[in-house]
């Protein structure tokens, strides 16, 4: 939030003060000396503990609820979180979006914690084990389910079907094939929707196949718009809590997450 001549002054009085040049100038850009480099190590930590001492003691001078920023999957957050937001001792303010996403979020700290089913390596990232969801195959209620008594019948079979997918890389869908086929499917989806809860609607009104976690199918199944194929073989899907490690000790972290390990138990 300065101006240009503003930073240059700052930067002037900072490099005379160290009595060095913190950066090396080019028609284009700058560029960190060594001495900059350990400059900026040595004040990083101080500048985040003292960010964290303040936000710390104005949480605990604050008499209005504290608040947590949370990143997950937009059906994750309807079906999982958006029904318990009552249990929860804060106001929550959530984002959503797909693991990379959020992980990006969580690294420019737009939010505190993050529900993934990715847990992608970064710096300064810790994951914790939360849960499984298991995926199914949902279809709708007069979809026929022939038997197979041969692995590879039941396997061309169902690359024959209209599968429906979030994603041209059938995310999910290949999972599955790698678990029960040992292999990569065979297929071109018959049609690519945004989200989980857009797939479900257009299998209730006969647009084709997919699979989908349980948690989200109540609804559907209790009033016979859809019926889940070959229930027993199903693909498990872990999600992680996901935080930076420097805040892993703050209150508001601290307090999200038992509120998201409470609702495995409600």
């Amino acid at each position: 939030m300065m101006t240009q001549p503003a930073m240059s002054q700052h930067l002037a009085a900072l490099e005379a003060e160290v009595g060095e040049p913190l950066f090396t100038r080019t028609s284009r850009k700058m560029v960190p000396t060594e001495r900059g480099k350990d400059l900026y190590t040595r004040l990083v930590p101080l500048i985040e503990a003292l960010e964290e001492t303040t936000l710390s003691f104005k949480m605990v001078s604050t008499p209005a609820l504290p608040v947590v920023r949370i990143a997950s999957a937009q059906e994750f957050f309807r079906e999982r979180i958006s029904p318990r937001l009552a249990s929860f001792s804060m106001r929550v303010i959530a984002r959503f979006g797909t693991a990379p996403v959020i992980l990006d979020f969580l690294l420019e700290e737009k939010v505190d914690l993050i529900v993934t089913s990715q847990n992608l390596a970064a710096p300064g990232v810790e994951y914790l084990s939360y849960m499984r969801e298991e995926f199914v195959i949902v279809a709708p209620s007069d979809f026929p389910e022939p038997a197979f008594s041969d692995v590879q019948e039941w396997e061309s079979w169902l690359c024959s079907q209209p599968w429906l997918s979030y994603g041209l890389e059938l995310p999910i869908i290949r999972r599955f094939w790698r678990e029960h086929f040992q292999k990569r499917p065979q297929m071109q989806p018959a049609h690519v929707l945004p989200d989980l809860h857009t797939l479900l609607r257009a299998i209730e009104h006969g647009a084709g196949i997919s699979l989908l976690p349980t948690y989200m199918l109540g609804s559907s199944l209790q009033t016979g718009k859809t019926k889940m194929l070959y229930p027993s073989c199903t693909v498990p899907n872990e999600l992680y809590i996901g935080f930076l490690i420097k805040n892993r000790n703050l209150p508001q972290v601290k307090t999200a997450i038992e509120s998201l390990k409470s609702i495995l138990t409600s």
